[in-house]
Parts: C-alpha cells; sequence; structure tokens
C-alpha cells in the first residue's frame, strides 16, 4: 500500500489520504471544487465545480501514476439532483470518450457549501 499525496491538489482537510495505491488500483478520496493554491471553493456553476473537481482528481491520479483515461470507477455526489444534467455535461467533457463505470448519489449537503464531490477508482500504469 502506497500513500499519494501531492501539493497540485487541495490538501486532506480530515482524517485520510488524497488517494491510496493498492492491488494496481489507486482510490482517490472525493475531491470538492477547492483551489489547492488558495484553498477556496471556487466555482459560481456546476460547470465551472466539475471542472475545478476534474482538475483536482487529474493532479492526484498523475502523482500515483495514473490518469482519468484510466478510471474505472468514479461517484459523483450532487447537492442538487436538479444540476445532474449540467454536471454530467461537465464531467463528459473532461473525459471525452472515456466512460467509466459512475454513480450519482443525491447528498443534502457537501462541506464548504460545494455543489458537487467526486471520488474516483483508477488503475495505475504498472513501472517497467
Amino acid at each position: 500500500m502506497r500513500i499519494i499525496s501531492t501539493d497540485k491538489a487541495p490538501s486532506a482537510v480530515g482524517h485520510y489520504s488524497q488517494a491510496i495505491v493498492s492491488q494496481g488500483l489507486v482510490f482517490v478520496a472525493g475531491q470538492l471544487a477547492i483551489d489547492p493554491a488558495s484553498g477556496a471553493l471556487v466555482g459560481d456553476t456546476i460547470e465551472e465545480q466539475v471542472a475545478q473537481v476534474m482538475a483536482n482528481l487529474s493532479a492526484i491520479l498523475q502523482a500515483a501514476g495514473s490518469s482519468l483515461g484510466q478510471v474505472v470507477k468514479a461517484t459523483m455526489f450532487l447537492a442538487d439532483m436538479s444540476l445532474f444534467s449540467r454536471a454530467n455535461a461537465a464531467y463528459a467533457a473532461a473525459l471525452g470518450e472515456h466512460r467509466p463505470a459512475r454513480s450519482a448519489v443525491p447528498v443534502s449537503s457537501l462541506p464548504r457549501g460545494g455543489m458537487v464531490e467526486i471520488e474516483v477508482i483508477a488503475e495505475v500504469t504498472p513501472h517497467v
């Protein structure tokens, strides 16, 4: 098991790691639309928040030796399910043709007033 930490994504705000690599997979903790430099929640729209979340996920995946194109499962938590179509479009834009398995879960609220949080599981590229 290997703990992943990068300053290119928001630091963990609780008792957890940004990600853990185990058995050829990386398990990335849920990411909010937090700017890693300022620590502030960013984005006034769901599209802006999803874009920041995907950037955070990408940075953590890269630190683990993976990428968005290697995601096998994503879980999207939405504070307002009426935003699902727009969140889905922004998520699809970030992933292109890649379509990992995904669940969308409605929640009553998210930390810092976020609209969306996404966690992923991805394959890690083996070192040769």
